[in-house]
């Protein structure tokens, strides 16, 4: 069987990272793996510099000829049908990319032939879509994907398409923007609650969840508090959303993942007492789901399937 090559590209807020996927086995080829820091501040020149310095050493560890096109999992606001940027200065990153077009600028820069595909998708959804497709809910029909880190990424999937409306899904199909508390999920489940609510318990202000989470881990009983809230939260918000969706899996990952530990019993508890069996399992896939769910988007039969969604996101 001939080779066949995808390229999945996962762009973060100050990263990119590349890697290429033997489309054939449905896995990364190791020795592909490239990574390189982006200032999303900077001109657009300069971003493009990176993105293609990055993708270039992907791109020289595989055999050209068997690439079939490149796969971006990529944060909003954009164009994922057209691949026009749209990033404004409100949400402060990128915006000096501002309706640039994404597809002509990386062929013309890499050089790549007119048949390789460009294809964009949200970053949240590609993480989704890697784990129904070879991740911990590849056995599942029906799951709900959450990214937890400096945002709280969401995304409801059903046999291996993202769901974005209908009665069942929260607006948009994700979750970021529902009420809860008094506030929304994206200011409740993300790395600055849990620093916010560190420092308003202890006056101390410190830079991340996983100093924290250390202290937690270390016995510090105000750390360990807010997790056990956060999990209790977590769970009580989650409740209605997995039962009108009737999800038979939840996968989480992210940094906050890392943590837990500290919060994943209040979590389970909390859904266990509002008689949901969902399973809930941590991605093992990680960093790289975004770059393999991206990658998925060459296989023209799937794109087919979900394209007509990519102008919702």
């Amino acid at each position: 069987m001939n080779q066949r090559i995808a390229i999945g590209t996962d762009i973060g807020g100050q990263h990119i990272t590349s890697a290429a996927i033997d489309l054939n086995k449905n896995e990364i080829l190791k020795n592909t793996i490239a990574e390189g820091k982006v200032n999303n501040k900077a001109s657009a020149e300069e971003i493009f510099k990176s993105w293609t310095t990055t993708l270039e050493k992907t791109i020289s560890n595989i055999d050209i000829n068997t690439l079939e096109g490149i796969g971006f999992a990529m944060p909003g606001p954009f164009d994922y049908y057209n691949g026009i940027a749209k990033f404004t200065k409100e949400v402060e990153k990128y915006e000096n990319l501002y309706n640039y077009n994404i597809v002509s600028e990386i062929k013309n820069r890499l050089s790549l032939a007119n048949h390789i595909k460009i294809r964009f998708i949200n970053d949240a959804t590609a993480f989704a879509i890697a784990e129904s497709w070879i991740g911990k809910a590849k056995d599942h029909e029906k799951m709900i994907a959450l990214t937890l880190g400096t945002g709280f990424g969401s995304a409801y999937i059903d046999n291996g398409i993202p769901i974005l409306e209908g009665e069942k899904v929260a607006k948009s199909g994700c979750l970021w923007h529902v009420a809860f508390n008094g506030d929304i999920a994206d200011n409740l489940f993300t790395t600055r609650w849990i620093v916010n609510t560190y420092a308003k318990k202890t006056g101390i202000q410190l830079s991340g969840a996983k100093e924290i989470a250390d202290l937690a881990n270390k016995n510090d009983q105000i750390a360990l508090d807010i997790f056990t809230e956060y999990g209790n939260n977590m769970g009580e918000f989650l409740s209605p959303w997995i039962k009108k969706f009737e999800a038979q899996s939840i996968v989480i990952g992210g940094n906050i993942s890392g943590a837990y530990n500290l919060f994943g019993k209040y979590l389970s508890q909390k859904l266990a007492d509002n008689q949901i069996n969902a399973k809930i399992y941590l991605s093992e896939l990680m960093e790289t789901a975004a770059i393999v769910g991206a990658s998925r988007l060459i296989e023209d039969e799937y794109y087919e399937s979900i394209k007509n969604l990519l102008s919702k996101m």
